[in-house]
């Protein structure tokens, strides 16, 4: 299940394996995502979103064909591999970094972060409404994303609800969640653009977006996670243009 980083991965990994690969994608995943996911070999099965439960496509697939599930944000080995990146940062500064500020939909990125670097900060950041792992934080239970959640451009950060193996690995490690608006995402992507020279999708960009917001805290310690570049070519250009 995923809206096409993870796909993506899966279907890579599927294909060098040799074996079948049928990833549950939303129906408005980015068309690049899309794309990219079937030429990978990895067959894609749409959901409705709002409306139908990935997951739960998912679980049907699997007793109807058998097979795997290799969850995006849920699964422990998905976790582990996702905090190699605090290993690599930290071999990269020479030290642990202060804190990673790190964009979060499910919250699994985080909870390897916080795995791979127990003494550095990590804030996870979420879209405004769909901010599941702050609320689930600041709640001590799961919660799950209302009915008439907003709209946001960050495809890949809307999961309905994190996993309870997400909150138990982020309580009492992660900082508070905080929120970034579409505006201050699409603000983060031109800066990436024509400062770091880097082509960084809505999701990808949401850490960023709270660290320019000055919605969390910076030293020359920190590490900003960019976590996709899947962008949809009009609408990066539209907003690379200023004229959204």
């Amino acid at each position: 299940v995923s809206s096409g980083n993870h796909a993506q991965g899966v279907a890579w990994a599927a294909k060098r394996l040799g074996i079948k690969a049928a990833i549950v994608m939303p129906h408005d995943a980015p068309e690049v995502k899309l794309a990219n996911t079937k030429a990978l070999g990895a067959e894609v099965v749409l959901y409705q979103r709002p409306g139908e439960d990935r997951d739960e496509v998912a679980a049907k697939l699997i007793a109807q064909r058998g097979g795997t599930l290799v969850h995006a944000f849920g699964d422990p080995w998905v976790i582990e591999g996702q905090g190699s990146a605090a290993i690599e940062a930290t071999a990269q500064l020479g030290r642990a970094p202060s804190r990673f500020i790190a964009c979060c939909g499910g919250g699994g990125l985080a909870a390897g972060l916080a795995l791979g670097a127990p003494d550095s900060a990590v804030h996870p950041v979420e879209p405004v409404g769909w901010d599941m792992v702050g609320q689930a934080l600041a709640a001590g239970e799961l919660v799950h994303a209302a009915p008439d959640a907003p709209k946001t451009i960050c495809d890949a950060l809307q999961p309905n609800v994190t996993k309870p193996l997400n909150l138990a690995l982020l309580s009492g490690r992660a900082e508070p969640g905080v929120t970034v608006t579409d505006a201050e995402v699409r603000d983060a992507q031109r800066f990436a653009f024509s400062q770091l020279h880097l082509v960084v999708e809505p999701g990808g960009a949401a850490a960023l977006a709270a660290a320019l917001a000055g919605k969390v805290p910076v030293d020359g310690d920190t590490v900003i996670m960019l976590t996709g570049g899947n962008a949809d070519p009009a609408a990066y250009a539209v907003t690379i243009a200023g004229a959204d």
